[in-house]
């Protein structure tokens, strides 16, 4: 009977832990970070691991120090977003597994809790961000009246983006959209505001979308040695850079600026 048990154990970890990695790569962590957390809950558990982790795809094998049981499988994640909630559980979790001896259902529960953590409000997230696109413009040197113009332009173009990727539009057009709709704002600002508002208005209204997750990780991806997926993520990165500044250049071609 023991042999079948532990064989059945380490199927249902290799399943947990192939979860834990699409969850992770999901939420904006770095191939380094997904490693590593996956190889603490393994080692907690006295098993091996041999890993490939591509842009969307973990390959996992498990095997106990005898190599008498195995575990083999690959799982394609999610579309790649940003989740600090969702990355911090999941940390927390991975050490709570070594402190405390977890067992596998008991994991599984906790990434199901951690999983159905709500977002923050939608109205909150516009408003926060338009604030942080504000203070954007105040480092620019933009006026009050600048950063009320940052500010509409700002959580205009991300509800633009919310609602294009609600209507499952390809990721990179959802950018262009938000980037052509916060810069048309503040160029119409800019053009026809009577003097009253600046360039700085109309510079810092798109720095929301700014690709800051992909192009650090990255880089850590580089540092790590994992240079296939820091291409990725460093051209993943380079295009959504690119439709910002297409969306920019847009606006400033139908005003002429």
């Amino acid at each position: 009977m023991a042999i079948p048990t532990e064989q059945n154990e380490i199927k249902q970890l290799g399943s947990t832990l192939l979860n834990v990695g699409t969850l992770l790569l999901s939420a904006g962590a770095s191939t380094g970070r997904t490693r590593k957390t996956i190889n603490r809950i393994a080692e907690s558990f006295g098993y091996e691991t041999d890993l490939l982790v591509s842009h969307r795809t973990i390959m996992l094998t498990i095997r106990d120090e005898q190599n008498d049981f195995f575990f083999n499988n690959l799982k394609r994640s999610p579309p790649h977003g940003v989740n600090f909630k969702l990355l911090t559980g999941i940390s927390r979790l991975s050490w709570q597994v070594v402190e405390d001896d977890l067992t596998i259902q008991q994991i599984n529960d906790q990434l199901a809790r951690i999983s159905a953590l709500p977002h923050y409000p939608r109205w909150a997230v516009l408003l926060f961000v338009g604030l942080a696109g504000s203070s954007f413009c105040r480092l620019a040197e933009g006026d009050a009246l600048d950063m009320l113009t940052v500010l509409i332009a700002t959580v205009s173009g991300l509800f633009v983006r919310q609602e294009a990727h609600r209507l499952k539009f390809n990721p990179y057009i959802c950018i262009y959209c938000a980037a052509l709709t916060a810069s048309f704002i503040a160029a119409s600002a800019y053009k026809f505001g009577g003097g009253y508002i600046h360039e700085p208005a109309f510079s810092t209204s798109v720095l929301f979308l700014i690709p800051g997750v992909p192009l650090i990780n990255s880089f850590s991806d580089m540092i790590d040695g994992n240079l296939n997926n820091a291409m990725i993520r460093g051209m993943n990165g380079f295009i959504i850079s690119f439709a910002i500044g297409l969306g920019l250049l847009t606006s400033m071609f139908i005003y002429g600026l």
